[in-house]
């Protein structure tokens, strides 16, 4: 995380911003900054030519008022306890802008999971898993996936959970888990599908035909791959995209179905058909309708924000905005859609997939979609009056309204004992 802001403070900073708004009681405002517990563990993985390595994960809750924490899993060189810290925070508000009955929590190992065979990464997992057993469970802390874990890796997770626990089945322990195991139809896409439904819902506050628009995406994984499928399906023109490789750029708009099956071959966007490369920086910067930045925290800062050319910036990514270059944005009139509701999709759909798990019944795909659409919208839209009743950013009033959900739940509870 050199070179970058420290995402907990930034996490902080949004906090404190957002209750300087707020007529909180100061001992309510001190129970919400802080954590309620963070684990770190370091536990040795045999590697496949018999080394063993050791490996350092995190797991933190940061509030579980509402209901049993609830976050996603990250395997990635970066990840760090304050990093982790950050996540579980912005979970925290999340859950609550969303009105689900969860707080927020985030784990994560400091990994480059593509340097490993699957045979390690099933051993890191499962070991992992095994570390922080006593702290998850389907009524108190549910894992999901994140950067660098997948469907398998949740599959791992929860038969490590249930083996621990005598040998039984509890699909509730995890979300995002492959569908033959109990996951949900259209958990995959979901937190894509939501970028594309607050994005909508943006450009049509704004006054944007979305089959004129044009949309700059940074991040080409899940989120990032799936918000431009759905944005291209929306009528949209996707003029840029970007990886950890690089970033392409085609002013007449990048056919993203070949894209997806480009990237399924090459495993990156660079030099695809048609294109002309682009740096980060440059799509970051570029003249477009909407930007969506979708890769990790901090891209957009005080030093880039004056001179973003986008009407719209939907946030893909948790944190991807510092709070310096949020006010900039701000006063600019750049319309952000903050994080804790663009990227609630895959929170909203792990929320059907939990409910589903423990009621043994599951949904069809168009039933979980239409669920989605209506979370989203009625989201987007309380956030939307929040913002013309205040004045405030797009950001501080989602904050007052998840804050506010979580101090009330907090103060009618009281102290225990």
């Amino acid at each position: 995380m050199a070179g970058k802001t420290n995402p907990y403070k930034a996490a902080l900073a949004q906090f404190d911003a957002a209750v300087s708004h707020m007529n909180l009681d100061p001992s309510t405002v001190a129970y919400l900054r802080s954590i309620r517990r963070e684990v770190t563990v370091t536990f040795p993985v045999e590697m496949d030519d018999g080394e063993i390595r050791m490996f350092t994960g995190y797991r933190v809750q940061h509030n579980s008022v509402l209901g049993p924490t609830k976050g996603g899993v990250r395997f990635h060189p970066d990840v760090t306890l304050d990093e982790t810290r950050a996540l579980a925070m912005w979970m925290t508000w999340k859950s609550a802008l969303m009105n689900l009955p969860f707080g927020g929590a985030k784990g994560g190992v400091s990994v480059a999971p593509q340097s490993l065979s699957t045979n390690e990464l099933r051993r890191l997992s499962r070991r992992y898993a095994a570390e922080i057993s006593l702290v998850i469970g389907p009524e108190s802390d549910i894992p999901a996936p994140d950067v660098g874990t997948n469907p398998q890796v949740m599959a791992w997770i929860m038969d490590t959970y249930n083996q621990l626990k005598g040998g039984g089945h509890t699909p509730a322990i995890v979300t995002g888990k492959p569908i033959p195991l109990g996951g949900s139809k259209g958990r995959f896409e979901a937190t894509g599908m939501g970028v594309m439904f607050t994005a909508r819902e943006a450009m049509k506050f704004k006054g944007i035909d979305p089959s004129s628009a044009t949309v700059a995406i940074q991040g080409f994984g899940n989120v990032g791959s799936m918000t431009a499928r759905f944005m291209h399906e929306l009528g949209t023109k996707v003029i840029a995209v970007s990886d950890v490789y690089g970033g392409i750029h085609n002013s007449d708009g990048i056919d993203i179905p070949k894209l997806i099956d480009y990237v399924k071959q090459t495993g990156s966007v660079v030099d695809f058909p048609g294109t002309e490369p682009i740096s980060n920086e440059e799509l970051l910067t570029m003249k477009c309708d909407v930007l969506i930045p979708a890769a990790l925290e901090g891209q957009i800062t005080a030093e880039n924000a004056p001179r973003i050319q986008a009407r719209i910036i939907a946030e893909g990514a948790n944190g991807p905005t510092t709070p310096e270059a949020d006010q900039i944005l701000h006063d600019r009139g750049i319309l952000v859609v903050p994080d804790i509701l663009c990227n609630a999709g895959g929170v909203t759909v792990s929320y059907f997939e939990w409910v589903q798990g423990w009621q043994h019944i599951f949904w069809e795909r168009e039933e979980v979609v239409s669920r989605l659409e209506k979370a989203m919208v009625s989201s987007f839209n309380a956030t939307l009056e929040q913002y013309k009743r205040t004045g405030l950013s797009m950001r501080m009033a989602a904050y007052t309204l998840a804050i506010g959900r979580v101090a009330e739940a907090f103060e009618l509870l009281g102290v225990f004992p």
